[in-house]
């Protein structure tokens, strides 16, 4: 899995308990997905579908470095599969880790479109 983005815990991002709260680490979560489809799919038309079951399993404090992993799972007609796990820099331990994301292309009217893609692409490869 490759840990494309970091985030700094703030005081602003902590729940009453004073760790992560988990709806921001969702939304980061969601983000990041949104952002890897797009640039795998080379489409910026691009929602979130579906996302399994979560574990929290570790958290976060003000102050501690998070990772945001995403790999790809499976390609669809017009989706595209993903796991994620976020891990805490500070403590090495895994904070969250979520089975299935499903991410779909859309058309320019918003409607799901095929992506023709099979594979994980890099972008220094397109560039070639």
């Amino acid at each position: 899995m490759r840990f494309h983005t970091r985030k700094w815990v703030k005081p602003e991002d902590l729940n009453p308990n004073g760790t992560l709260f988990g709806g921001r680490l969702l939304a980061w979560i969601d983000e990041e997905a949104a952002l890897y489809s797009v640039i795998q799919l080379e489409n910026s038309k691009v929602v979130t579908k579906y996302m399994s079951e979560i574990n929290f399993m570790s958290s976060a404090k003000d102050g501690d470095i998070i990772e945001i992993g995403i790999e790809v799972k499976k390609f669809g007609r017009s989706s595209l599969t993903l796991n994620c796990e976020v891990r805490n820099k500070m403590t090495r331990e895994t904070i969250i880790t979520v089975d299935n994301i499903i991410m779909v292309n859309l058309d320019k009217d918003g409607k799901p479109s095929p992506h023709h893609k099979t594979k994980v692409e890099f972008v220094k490869d397109r560039l070639k």
